[in-house]
């Protein structure tokens, strides 16, 4: 199994290497996608666009449409600064912008954290089965769901 190792953003440091992604793909960072992935990047689970709405409404002192935060998150997405989680239907902040590779994300049924693991190798075989059927994979994303350690014990 081959693992990919790399150092993990948090905090300030996540949001500067975010920032610095974004302008690197050519994109403006502006106040409001500022605003929407300081929101992000403090939730713990999957957060959908209404919860990031409401945090990023509250701390603007006005009402921010959850289709404006769609849009960036959207954006978000294809230039890897957040992962779509298709069955908890929410987004995560990837704490490493700059590395693009293939992910798997344990998802806990108890407490809905999701935890990121990177291996290059399975998702890579994903890649392998998907082109012997004739379809390119252009960004697998494993989701297995269980329960957590925590909630195990």
């Amino acid at each position: 199994m081959t693992r990919h190792t790399h150092e993990a953003h948090h905090g300030a440091d996540l949001k500067e290497a975010a920032r610095d992604q974004l302008v690197a793909s050519g994109e403006q960072w502006t106040e409001m996608r500022e605003a929407v992935f300081a929101a992000l990047s403090t939730f713990k689970q999957p957060a959908s666009a209404y919860d990031i709405a409401a945090k990023v409404s509250e701390a603007r002192g006005r009402k921010v449409a959850a289709n404006s935060v769609y849009r960036i998150l959207d954006l978000f997405v294809t230039s890897n600064l957040a992962r779509r989680l298709e069955s908890a239907n929410g987004y995560v902040a990837n704490e490493h912008p700059g590395c693009l590779h293939d992910c798997i994300f344990l998802i806990c049924d108890d407490c809905g954290k999701a935890t990121h693991l990177d291996d290059d190798g399975l998702a890579g075989g994903v890649r392998k089965a998907a082109e012997g059927a004739g379809f390119s994979a252009q960004r697998p994303v494993i989701e297995v769901r269980g329960r957590c350690g925590d909630c195990a014990d």
